[in-house]
């Protein structure tokens, strides 16, 4: 496995597992906007075998930061690669001093919810009719980080 920063380039690549992936899905413009202007977002793409099978992106802003995306192919998922990116954007935003993470899910999302609870995320509110695709309410989820060791 291999995580690099994301690319133009690949972008044709994350659409396509951002359709598979999700009914309300990112432009290709919002994902351009994020790689080459957003000075306060970090964006990455997980690697096999020089296949792109994940991505995710993470907002930085003094302490604080923010999952702003995060999947992994279908046939990728439950077996540890959407757990081996988050580290490593948990290991980022501890590089920049963060002290914060937060990230939003579908309250319906059992499996990215299961994730997230094991690295040490924890349901702190609800955002009603987070989803514009259909409505659907959002856990927002919080973990402290801590120092780099």
């Amino acid at each position: 496995m291999l995580i690099r920063e994301m690319k133009v380039d690949d972008l044709n690549r994350i659409l396509e597992l951002e359709h598979q992936l999700f009914t309300s899905t990112w432009k290709e413009e919002d994902f351009i906007y994020e790689i080459e202007e957003n000075e306060f977002s970090f964006n990455y793409v997980l690697e096999d075998e020089n296949k792109i099978v994940g991505y995710g992106g993470v907002f930085i802003m003094y302490e604080n930061s923010e999952i702003t995306t995060i999947g992994i192919d279908s046939t990728y998922q439950r077996k540890g690669y959407g757990q081996y990116l988050l580290n490593y954007m948990m290991n980022v935003a501890r590089s920049k001093q963060c002290e914060i993470m937060s990230l939003e899910v579908r309250v319906s999302n059992d499996k990215a919810i299961s994730l997230y609870t094991k690295l040490g995320f924890e349901i702190v509110g609800i955002r009603k009719n987070y989803y514009e695709d259909n409505h659907e309410d959002a856990y927002l989820m919080v973990t402290r980080l801590e120092d780099v060791q």
